[in-house]
């Protein structure tokens, strides 16, 4: 647990104390975001490349307290990070076209499905499906990639919202894995939350800094990775504790339940009416609840409570098979998404 503990303290240090000298430079060179009147409603001008510390905070602590006896996927993880944070750069920077973003995503996909064999090869009882043709797998699991990676980058619209999610996320994926004996995605998860920990006091509302495409591509690509590592965990190991009830793919859609959710909804959404799905617009969840006169804060608090109510489900119905887990966090997530639009609007009724 030492190690683990490391990791987060590290990463959390090394964001805290470089953080405030990046603002500066960004606000000297220019890299900023200005405010706009269709989407974008923070006030002033806000530095866009906090990815940069999210990126190197996470590097640096899971480098240091890597356990170096174990190889396994490190140089396609850090192969890949370096390229998405990259093009993220460049994008907060200069600008990327979507098409050139998604190319960049499927390459890190393909890295490290053919190259580091990180694939969904089984859905654990789900719809009680067991082990999955491998052209299936190979096909399932670099779509799950490239999803989880570009449902980070569409959620961040809302100060401390992507990076809140995200250390919810990353927190519960540290916890399972510590629990079932691996230090090496452990460390991993808990050097990203750390990360975001300390990003989060910049970034929650007001921000003094957005973290950019260079930190949710980030972000994004290390819960793909951590995701697909808990659903095809080795089977030798047996978690000694009541999470070994839980289902595994379960779990994880819990974990990422908001980037799912609203990635999921905007992208039917915007198909329904004919828009490209990389478009822009003001639909996404958090934007609907800024509609309805929430502010910055009181809307990532209720997306946080929703994504820990979410985990809590998944928790409660440990007991049931793995489809009615499942489903059941999907369901619960739909119905708990819809609780502040109910709420308000009774509200107003009265």
């Amino acid at each position: 647990m030492a190690l683990c503990f490391l990791a987060f303290v590290i990463s959390f240090v090394i964001v805290i104390f470089f953080t405030p000298s990046l603002i500066k430079v960004a606000e000297l060179k220019g890299l900023i975001d200005k405010p706009d009147e269709k989407r974008k409603t923070h006030k002033g001008e806000i530095p866009t490349i906090g990815g940069i510390m999210i990126f190197a905070g996470t590097i640096f602590a899971y480098s240091l307290t890597y356990p170096i006896i174990y190889m396994q996927t490190f140089k396609y993880e850090i192969a890949c990070m370096l390229i998405l944070f990259f093009v993220g750069v460049k994008d907060d920077i200069i600008g990327t076209a979507p098409i050139k973003k998604l190319a960049a995503h499927f390459l890190v996909a393909l890295i490290l499905v053919l190259m580091a064999d990180l694939r969904i090869k089984s859905l654990h009882g789900v719809l009680m499906v067991e082990e999955l043709p491998e052209g299936i797998s190979i096909f399932l699991s670099i779509f799950t990639i490239i999803v989880i990676i570009n449902s980070y980058n569409l959620i961040d619209g809302v100060d401390g919202l992507a990076s809140g999610v995200a250390f919810i996320g990353a927190m519960i994926f540290g916890i399972w894995f510590f629990e079932a004996g691996n230090l090496v995605l452990s460390c991993f998860s808990f050097s990203l939350a750390g990360s975001l920990l300390g990003f989060l006091g910049f970034n929650f509302s007001p921000a003094r800094i957005f973290m950019g495409d260079s930190g949710s591509l980030t972000i994004g690509l290390i819960m793909a990775i951590l995701a697909l590592q808990l659903i095809e965990y080795q089977k030798s190991y047996v978690l000694i504790n009541p999470l070994d009830k839980i289902s595994k793919p379960a779990l994880v859609v819990a974990a990422l339940i908001y980037p799912l959710y609203d990635t999921l909804r905007i992208f039917i959404y915007r198909a329904v009416r004919g828009v490209s799905p990389f478009s822009a617009d003001r639909n996404h969840l958090h934007h609907r609840l800024q509609d309805l006169g929430l502010t910055h804060k009181q809307v990532v608090l209720i997306i946080y409570a929703v994504s820990l109510g979410t985990i809590s489900v998944v928790i409660a119905l440990k007991n049931f098979d793995p489809s009615t887990q499942f489903f059941g966090v999907i369901i619960a997530a739909i119905l708990f998404f819809q609780i502040p639009f109910l709420y308000i609007k009774k509200k107003f009724q009265f």
